[in-house]
């Protein structure tokens, strides 16, 4: 299963096995068993170290295998076989079974140790899906550290009878104790956070305490990291505050128009972002989000949702943007249970069904292509009278035979039983008919909307809500600055985004050595 160059790259990762790790598998004869097997033994012929037992398990979870320490419980199982972005993975619950310490802040270890038992995670995921992986690294790890806590990865396409059990329609989804805990992108300290509310008040109370920054960034996207490098790299004091570092790549698949860079994925993009950034004197606070910008004083203020609040002699907000929504009934009530945003996360769990696009530009265009490999039906729902998207994704589109294309359609309900979507209705612009498709998803690709409702009254925003910047990045505000999506900076691009981010570092720069403190005093 695994190709020579893999196999040679895992060979160097497993050198940093501390002690023997055991893999305990219960297969059965079905097709992923046999690959599962396959795995394995691969796995545990590429270092003497890794055993390799075969238990048969009376779970309903079955293929599946656990890892652990000799002599002791396991508490990490795969119930699937953790290919595609979950391989990294397994790689490193492996490493960390095996003794390798982790790349976490001891405080946040002794926190995970910390926490009372027994928390039993199931996360159930799908291969495909960027956010998953961090999820269930997160979640294993704490497994590994905390005996009180074990935690299974699901692969859903592999068991579609816990996905209908669950009512699962988008991943990452989580469980505790058999009950729902969470759903979407977590990192580690936000699980830690929310199972120790005792820990988040203090950090709370950290913050406050932290002394004025000289630039304070408001964002981790592509736009924030570089005005976050670019504003260290002067010397001066800079802090980045930020909900989840990346950003919308965190939400992209693939990139091929990051000029140098011929082809890569929006996660390992912004984990070399994130790499990047710590390479700084940057006081990176992740996990928070900006509630409101306060003007005035010596200093500005940003106050944060936690409460906290944060000084600055100049502040560069990238915020970025979230995805638009249709704003028709029924979308907030089935979110997530079948209307969804990210056809490359939720798409494996609509397999063999009937699912609907909305939007006819290249992002609505893509998630067609991709979807239509998976699901029994697509249909493309446009408002306009024509698609918007490139010639080359339109020639794809037409090649396509499960596909059916309505222009000219206006989204007007999604409807459902009470618990999942069961279909949609429109109006057809040309003839005023109000029509009805029966469907098991709805996936919403209409553009973007700027993260900026927290700056009205504050910053000057167009009337799509956009900060308004001049050529130098610089708002209506004195010291306050702005990059990337939440602009209304034109193409909406990463390599522009991260120029813009380095523009406005540099604006804030020139504002910091026009205005010195004691004239702002």
């Amino acid at each position: 299963m695994l190709d020579a160059t893999l196999k040679a790259q895992l060979q160097g990762y497993l050198a940093k096995l501390a002690q023997p790790v055991e893999i305990i598998a219960s297969l059965d004869e079905s097709d992923t068993g046999r690959q599962m097997r396959g795995l394995l033994e691969e796995l545990a012929s590429l270092d003497p170290r890794i055993g390799l037992q075969y238990q048969r398990d009376e779970s309903d979870l079955s293929p599946a295998f656990s890892l652990r320490q000799p002599g002791r419980e396991p508490h990490v199982r795969f119930a699937g076989v953790p290919l595609g972005h979950e391989f990294s993975s397994l790689v490193l619950a492996l490493l960390q079974a095996g003794g390798h310490p982790p790349k976490v802040p001891s405080e946040l270890v002794e926190r995970i140790r910390a926490l009372r038992g027994p928390l039993e995670f199931q996360t159930v995921v799908s291969l495909s899906c960027q956010s998953c992986p961090d999820v269930v690294q997160a979640l294993n790890l704490m497994a590994v550290i905390n005996p009180a806590i074990r935690h299974t990865m699901i692969d859903g396409a592999a068991f579609p009878e816990e996905v209908e059990r669950r009512q699962v329609l988008a991943v990452p989804a989580v469980f505790l104790n058999d009950a729902p805990f969470a759903q979407g992108r977590m990192e580690l300290a936000d699980i830690v956070e929310r199972l120790d509310r005792g820990g988040e008040r203090a950090a709370r109370v950290a913050l406050a305490d932290k002394a004025p920054y000289e630039v304070l960034v408001v964002g981790g996207g592509p736009a924030g990291a570089a005005a976050a490098i670019y504003a260290a790299r002067k010397g001066i004091r800079t802090g980045l505050v930020a909900e989840r570092l990346g950003g919308q790549l965190l939400d992209t698949q693939g990139i091929e128009n990051f000029i140098s860079i011929k082809e890569t994925q929006g996660h390992t993009l912004a984990a070399g972002l994130d790499e990047h950034v710590a390479t700084y004197a940057v006081d990176v606070m992740s996990r928070e989000r900006a509630k409101a910008l306060v003007p005035g004083g010596e200093f500005l203020e940003l106050e944060l949702a936690s409460g906290a609040r944060l000084r600055a002699r100049s502040i560069v907000i990238a915020t970025g943007a979230r995805w638009r929504e249709i704003n028709v009934p029924g979308e907030q009530t089935y979110r997530n249970r079948g209307v969804a945003y990210c056809p490359h996360c939720d798409g494996p769990l609509f397999k063999g069904k009937d699912v609907a696009v909305i939007g006819g530009g290249n992002s609505g265009v893509e998630a067609v292509i991709d979807l239509a490999g998976l699901v029994r039906q697509v249909t493309l729902i446009e408002y306009e009278p024509r698609l918007r998207a490139d010639a080359v994704l339109l020639a794809k589109l037409r090649s396509l035979p499960n596909v059916k294309v309505l222009t000219g359609a206006q989204t007007t309900e999604i409807r459902g039983d009470g618990e999942r979507v069961t279909g949609l209705r429109f109006i057809d612009r040309a003839s005023g008919e109000q029509r009805e498709l029966a469907l098991a998803g709805v996936f919403v690709q209409i553009g973007l909307v700027p993260n900026t409702d927290w700056l009205k009254g504050t910053v000057a925003l167009s009337a799509r809500g956009e900060i308004e910047v001049d050529a130098r990045g610089q708002t209506s505000l004195a010291g306050v600055f702005a990059a990337g999506d939440c602009t209304i900076v034109p193409y909406k691009q990463i390599v522009i985004a991260v120029g813009e981010g380095a523009k406005a570092a540099l604006g804030a720069f020139d504002h910091l050595i026009r205005t010195p403190l004691a004239a702002a005093a």
